[in-house]
């Protein structure tokens, strides 16, 4: 039995039918190809199946992507709807500068401003192979790929293969005095055949259940004299538990407990199925539909008691030092039920040389989602009572992508031989955002209070040329057409006016250059040069609301970002493993920033242009297979970045400051120790150096909550194989405990454990 990989992305990389049989087996990948152009301009990275599953302990599928080259992956706890990717030259909170796709399909989601790649839309389980692009040096990829292209290709069958897989997570968890425990549980099966008719299936369902550490505190912060306002009002509740600390911006600050829906309880389900048929032995066709549904329940904890011990969550307060004001809803808790759609339909063909083409498609569909917000505090809110919903139903994006290539055959692949690719690509997105007014929080059922909407859409031709220019010269040259427009962008408030924003458009011709010498057999050095224009997004333009414990201030005149990178690189190759060394410049123009404060509430979050940001740096990458130990094997990387703000009319005092969340030192290093096929161990280490949250750089104090801090974990894995087609793994995340943050803060020490069986 035999688990093969669709690996054509966009119609140029597919997999012989023969070797794939011949080189996988079960439903563990010993053997893949990768997804992205195989004329790469860039450097890229990558992970097998087996690589993943030998290295780490992966509870979602963002977390194969943590110990990447010059990557961070804002993943705040298991279950996080929101984990976002950070690069070489932006940070996590830039969402739109990393694509990702799944099987050559669109998972990135742009609708709003935290909204993570719909990365539920697959699970561990299925995942054969991710491979990582830097930067925007292939016209194959949409402007958005200017910071990171990720491609994840999952498992296809070619006979009857399945597999049913368990995990689970305790971590263990301590700040301002509360402590606890929080575990996760997860289960995914997947089947799949292959029918003598050329047809074939796989079925994937998997469920997790989920609970997150406190993600946020509310607070109070003194002065610059380190006075806290007094609040005007009568007496005020004599009270314990306020903890003081320092802030991010070194100013005292009282934390008085985990607020704003601060441990979210998340159900989450993906069921999917996915079809193809091979139509020839060159032609083939495949098509998906996957479901996903979340249902988040929140809840706070106050630290406050009073003289009798009873928990207090609102109102004047006073520990005999300070007096304070809490409002009545600074511990509401919140509900939110969301069920999301996505399909997809691809038809390619797959000539070993000679021309190929490719059409494909996707839809994805916000069915439903309602978040429910507390007018009050926990427990009085347990009983109903006012508050506000917010409804996005209906929001979704699609993409059409339509792609031909030509591949001379391997006695034409001589001096003066082309590899052609000529593609258009299509994507729209649209928004639609309700708030309403509710007489009980728990039904969302209430007046309109405000409405935001609007759409994007882009159209995109390409050409890319891979010129062998000599037998040890190379030349990729590309260029990349793109018109982007908006419209129907609408804020309505109700009572009061509505505001109708005017149709705009842009266009953009974004080239891009590559030249690459074999130096020798094994080493090769290349220069790249690539414009990437990224575009605002409906959300960036539009999503301007008042929401809950957060306010957005939008801009739809917002500028499209303009990367003109370069990057030098030098890779050595070797029976045993390999070694590259990047040289890198980024230099963007008109950044998209969006910049939440937490320090005061609600939390208010802005989006701007910045002049110019120009980040340089030097990524090394090492791997090496044998050690000098049997079965002993290592791979390392360390990336040193300085990212500085050059220009920006709109705030002079940020000039020449360290450009937000992009650390200066960001590396990972693993090692595996896998004498036999019945057993491996692995430990990984990442480190990411402090940064700031502030474009002036002010918020100095980075290691407490509202801060960017340093990170130091250490993970460790235990894989067993006791029987044929079973697998146990034992693990512990974080394994050292580090306290981390970016903002909210990051898991403490997490106990892993996972069982898997094949058949």
């Amino acid at each position: 039995m035999a688990i093969s990989l669709a690996l054509a992305h966009g119609g140029y990389a597919v997999a012989d039918d023969a070797i794939g049989e011949a080189a996988l087996q079960a439903i563990t990948v010993n053997s893949t190809r990768s997804a992205l152009d195989p004329n790469l301009p860039a450097s890229s990275a990558s992970k097998t199946q087996e690589e993943m599953r030998q290295q780490q302990n992966i509870f979602n599928p963002e977390d194969a992507l943590r110990n990447m080259p010059s990557m961070s992956i804002r993943k705040r706890y298991s279950g996080d709807r929101n984990a976002l990717v950070g690069g070489r030259s932006f940070s996590t909170t830039q969402a739109p500068r990393a694509l990702v796709y799944m099987d050559g399909y669109l998972l990135s989601n742009f609708l709003g401003r935290f909204d993570a790649p719909r990365w539920n839309m697959l699970a561990p389980e299925e995942m054969s192979r991710v491979d990582v692009l830097y930067g925007p040096f292939s016209a194959l990829y949409p402007g958005n790929s200017m910071g990171t292209t990720i491609a994840i290709s999952t498992n296809r069958p070619t006979a009857f293969a399945g597999s049913v897989r368990i995990a689970g997570q305790d971590q263990s968890f301590s700040q301002y005095g509360l402590h606890g425990h929080y575990r996760n549980v997860q289960g995914s099966a997947l089947l799949g055949d292959k029918l003598a008719s050329g047809l074939w299936y796989k079925l994937l369902l998997n469920h997790q259940d989920a609970t997150s550490q406190p993600m946020g505190y509310y607070s109070a912060t003194a002065n610059g004299a380190g006075v806290f306002a007094v609040p005007a009002g009568g007496a005020a509740t004599p009270v314990t538990g306020i903890v003081y600390d320092q802030g991010p911006f070194g100013s005292r600050r009282a934390i008085f407990g985990a607020n704003a829906g601060a441990i979210d309880h998340t159900r989450q389900n993906t069921a999917k199925v996915t079809v193809g048929y091979d139509v020839s032995p060159t032609v083939s066709a495949e098509g998906f539909a996957a479901w996903w549904s979340n249902a988040s329940v929140t809840r706070n904890q106050t630290f406050l008691r009073d003289a009798g011990g009873k928990p207090v969550w609102s109102g004047r307060v006073s520990d005999g030092t300070h007096v304070f004001a809490i409002p009545a809803n600074a511990f509401a808790p919140y509900q939110r039920d969301e069920h999301h759609a996505q399909a997809g339909l691809s038809i390619k063909t797959r000539n070993r040389s000679g021309w190929n083409g490719s059409v494909s498609a996707s839809l994805y569909r916000v069915l439903d989602d309602v978040q429910r917000n507390a007018g009050s505090a926990d427990p009085l809110a347990a009983l109903g009572g006012a508050g506000t919903a917010v409804v996005r139903d209906g929001s979704g994006f699609q993409s059409l992508d339509a792609q031909t290539t030509y591949t001379p055959t391997s006695g034409d692949w001589g001096n003066g031989a082309h590899s052609l690719t000529f593609g258009m690509h299509a994507d729209n997105y649209t928004l639609r955002q309700q708030s309403r007014k509710t007489a009980d929080w728990r039904i969302a059922a209430g007046g309109e209070t405000q409405f935001v909407g609007g759409k994007t859409r882009t159209l995109a031709l390409y050409g890319q040329d891979a010129w062998q220019l000599a037998p040890r010269w190379r030349a990729v040259v590309g260029l990349r057409a793109e018109a982007w427009n908006a419209d129907d962008g609408t804020q309505r408030v109700v009572p009061g006016a509505s505001v109708n924003y005017p149709r705009r458009s842009e266009q953009a011709w974004s080239p891009k250059l590559s030249l690459s010498w074999d130096a020798d057999a094994d080493t090769t050095l290349r220069a790249s040069a690539g414009r990437g224009t990224r575009f605002a997004t409906v959300a960036e333009l539009f999503q301007g609301t008042a929401a809950g414990s957060s306010i957005t201030i939008n801009d739809p005149g917002l500028k499209a970002e303009r990367s003109d990178a370069l990057e030098l690189t030098a890779e050595h190759r070797h029976a045993a493993g390999s070694v590259r060394a990047s040289l890198f410049q980024d230099d963007i123009r008109h950044t998209i920033w969006t910049q939440l404060n937490l320090n005061v509430f609600p939390n208010v979050t802005n989006v701007q242009n910045i002049g110019r940001v120009r980040t340089r740096g030097l990524e090394l990458v090492g791997q090496q297979d044998s050690l000098g130990i049997d079965g002993l094997s290592a791979e390392a990387n360390i990336a040193f970045t300085r990212a500085v703000i050059v220009e920006n009319d709109n705030y002079q005092p940020s000039v020449g400051k360290q450009w937000p969340r992009v650390p200066r030192v960001r590396a990972s290093a693993t090692l595996v120790y896998a004498p036999a096929d019945a057993w491996n161990v692995a430990a990984s280490y990442r480190y990411s150096s402090a940064q700031f949250n502030e474009m002036t750089n002010s918020d100095v104090n980075s290691n407490v909550y509202g801060g960017v801090s340093r990170i130091s974990q250490l993970d460790v894995r235990l894989r067993l194989k006791p029987a044929r087609g079973t697998e146990v793994a034992l693990g512990i995340d974080n394994l050292n405990n580090d306290k981390a943050f970016q903002l909210h803060p990051y898991p403490g020490r997490t106990l892993f454990a996972e069982v898997r069986y094949a058949f």
